[in-house]
């Protein structure tokens, strides 16, 4: 098999549209919480920083290329790990994750380092920087992440 190059960059693609999208599921995402009353709400955002970030696991399997496949875990396992943490630690940890995660989208849709995700990083992207901004928000009005 030879694995799938990384594409290169078309001028001019408009990202206007994924991002809109992004906005309205970050908004959803960051409303999440309340649908699981039953949680704290640090333990569903993490639950869902975990599941954005094992999703480029499958991209990157998707592409083929074992360097690829290799830095993607590597990548996500350092987000579950903070995800994790934010779970009993301060929910600024969660902060950091989906600001962090963001900028990795950000990284990723200027780089392409992983074939076949055009629309994929502005819309993760703006999940993760609506997200972030929320829970920011939230913190410092001194909404309780934990019971």
């Amino acid at each position: 098999m030879t694995p799938t190059p990384a594409p290169t960059p078309r001028a001019g693609q408009p990202i206007r549209v994924p991002v809109l999208w992004g906005l309205a599921f970050g908004a959803m995402q960051a409303a999440l919480p309340l649908a699981f009353w039953w949680l704290d709400q640090a333990t569903v955002q993490a639950l869902l920083l975990a599941l954005i970030a094992g999703v480029y696991i499958g991209f990157a399997v998707a592409d083929g290329r074992p360097g690829v496949i290799a830095v993607e875990s590597s990548v996500a396992a350092a987000f579950v790990v903070l995800a994790a943490a934010g779970v009993t630690g301060s929910a600024w940890l969660l902060v950091l994750g989906y600001a962090g995660h963001g900028l990795k989208d950000f990284w990723q849709e200027r780089s392409h380092y992983v074939a076949g995700t055009r629309w994929w990083p502005p819309f993760c992207a703006a999940v993760d920087w609506l997200v972030a901004v929320v829970l920011a928000i939230e913190i410092i009005a001194g909404a309780g992440f934990h019971h």
